[in-house]
């Protein structure tokens, strides 16, 4: 296979080894650090695949090259392409669609923290604001209300939903515009510093 590559992109074969070695490991790597995020392993090594090859790729390359199934291989890029980060092609005389990664670290980033966010901090945020309303006065009265435990819990409930509230408008600044977005966050930190 390195030597076939080697011919299409003039690369001699001992370079084209050696190519394939380290964008082989980064692969590995980067399934490794999706899978302790949660994230489908399959499915960050299909993004890294498109990341860190030169050519948008068509899925028979993608399991191919990774020796994964076809179904696999399609639920992982329908998800990767409804994340935002990997883009459908269709090129010109082919009937196969062709996939690329987006390359732009910080857009990446950006489209993965509003996913997270969305996905994750959103429920919860909304879960700590459920069950503060389930012990208000309203719905548990005023004497259950007063309870230490109950009171205890309130607190709690209202610290997470303040922290989370916090959380949440720094992700509100990565979304816009990463760059700038981290930017302003690290002078601020920096300053508290």
């Amino acid at each position: 296979m390195a030597v076939a590559e080697a011919d299409r992109t003039n690369l001699s074969p001992a370079v084209a080894t050696q190519l394939r070695t380290a964008q082989d490991l980064f692969i590995r790597r980067w399934g490794e650090m999706g899978q302790t995020w949660g994230i489908n392993r399959t499915m960050a090594e299909i993004h890294a695949l498109l990341y860190v090859v030169a050519e948008p790729l068509c899925m028979d390359d993608v399991m191919e090259r990774l020796h994964i199934s076809r179904g696999n291989s399609s639920m992982s890029l329908r998800a990767l392409c409804d994340w935002g980060i990997v883009r459908r092609l269709h090129k010109l005389g082919e009937r196969r669609e062709f996939f690329e990664s987006l390359t732009d670290v910080w857009d990446m980033f950006s489209l993965i923290t509003a996913e997270r966010k969305r996905r994750e901090m959103d429920p919860v945020l909304e879960t700590i604001r459920e069950c503060r309303r389930m012990l208000d006065e309203k719905t548990i009265g005023k004497q259950a209300a007063r309870g230490r435990e109950v009171q205890l819990t309130r607190e709690r409930l209202a610290g997470m939903e303040e922290f989370m509230e916090v959380t949440n408008k720094i992700f509100q600044q990565f979304i816009g515009n990463a760059r700038s977005g981290l930017t302003r966050v690290v002078r601020v930190l920096l300053k508290a510093f």
